[in-house]
């Protein structure tokens, strides 16, 4: 049975490593007023009639704090690019020097950088929910173990180190966002 427990915490494990994991890339889609390339990650161009990331069809660095360069491997792609940077609804304005693309990222005001913070915080619960949904699934798992002659014991045992898993688990989220709304709200 032990063997059959561990396979459980392993899979609660790993199904919210995964959670965390899409936590970490939704709040670096969230900006702090730095410049940095996770801003385009979600940008999708149209290459040759198939949309593909930005990352696979052009060099992509920061020049300084404020500004992005988007280096293209293919000079006529230059057009498509910035297309796709306008309709990811990024709220950024490209300018082409015929070569590359630099977008500047302005500086946040108070007010966003509150709203910015309320984001993170909304899909920090996004993620905590997602946590109670797998452990949701763990402890339907561990139930059907007991139907299998797991002793009352071993039920308590495993309940009690699934709760341990999932706020460990949550913490580590919270820590996350302690350190995202410091980068935030430092001007």
């Amino acid at each position: 049975m032990t063997e059959e427990l561990n396979m459980i915490y392993d899979e609660l494990k790993s199904s919210n490593a995964s959670t965390v994991s899409h936590y970490e890339i939704e709040l670096s889609k969230i900006r702090a007023g730095k410049a940095s390339p996770a801003m385009l990650q979600t940008v999708m161009i149209d290459y040759y009639g198939s949309p593909t990331p930005l990352q696979q069809v052009a060099n992509v660095n920061t020049m300084d704090a404020r500004t992005i360069t988007v280096q293209p491997w293919e000079k006529t792609m230059l057009d498509e690019i910035m297309k796709g940077i306008i309709n990811a609804n990024l709220g950024f304005a490209p300018q082409s020097n015929g070569e590359s693309l630099l977008i500047s990222v302005p500086p946040l005001t108070e007010e966003r950088r509150h709203d910015l913070v309320k984001q993170a915080k909304r899909e920090m619960e996004n993620t905590k929910v997602g946590f109670r949904n797998n452990r949701k699934d763990a402890l339907d798992m561990l139930k059907s173990l007991k139907d299998d002659g797991l002793s009352e014991d071993m039920m308590k045992d495993g309940e009690a180190e699934i709760q341990n898993l999932t706020n460990s688990f949550s913490k580590k989220v919270e820590d996350i966002l302690d350190a995202k709304e410091k980068d935030i709200m430092t001007i």
